[in-house]
């Protein structure tokens, strides 16, 4: 039965006013990590800031994913699928005629990357499009420093492939890298990077 709501909250005589149940104030405690946007938000936002621009074409690319089963009496729910393939990087796209290929990987570390981010067929897939002369990178996050670098794919993949650390020292990547200062609009502006390493 709905409550009546009667002008200026009156109620007649003899009706006995109804409880209405409290809410309970809810603990609103926000994980550390999860403070502000996550990295791949950002990225996006960032993304989308370029081709609102018309400057660059990026997108995040899908995981492709088989669905097995789906639990409709609750609307259409997904409670089983795998992965069809295993994933290549996060994002590819187009900046000023060449083709555009990277990854993005957040980590809570100080010290070094670990290569144990990234699985092989990301190199591979890398590899492949520094081959055919695109353009590949790696903007990895140190979310406890609230830095983030600019890191070309080749510099990772030699790296990588020698494995003469199990992680790459952060000396390294500010020797090799770019750090990118975060700013409002677009977030993390690496189009300059793009210019200053790769179309000069």
């Amino acid at each position: 039965m709905s409550e009546i709501h009667y002008p200026g909250g009156v109620r007649p005589k003899g009706e006995i006013a109804r409880k209405t149940p409290t809410k309970k104030k809810k603990n609103l405690t926000i994980a550390a990590g999860n403070r502000g946007m996550d990295f791949e938000t950002e990225i996006n936002q960032t993304n989308d800031y370029y081709r609102e621009k018309d400057l660059a074409v990026f997108h995040k690319r899908p995981t492709p994913i088989s669905i097995v089963k789906v639990d409709y009496s609750r609307g259409a729910k997904i409670t089983e699928a795998y992965f069809e393939t295993q994933s290549t990087t996060d994002y590819n796209g187009i900046y000023q005629g060449h083709y555009v290929d990277f990854e993005a990987k957040s980590i809570r570390g100080k010290t070094s990357f670990p290569l144990s981010n990234i699985p092989p067929q990301q190199i591979a897939h890398l590899k492949a499009v520094l081959r055919h002369d695109g353009i590949g990178f790696f903007l990895i996050r140190f979310a406890t420093l609230n830095r983030v670098f600019f890191l070309p794919a080749s510099f990772v993949i030699d790296f990588y492939e020698k494995r003469e650390r199990a992680s790459i020292p952060l000396e390294e990547i500010e020797a090799h890298g770019k750090e990118i200062t975060a700013g409002y609009r677009p977030r993390y502006d690496f189009l300059p990077i793009l210019d200053e390493l790769f179309l000069k």
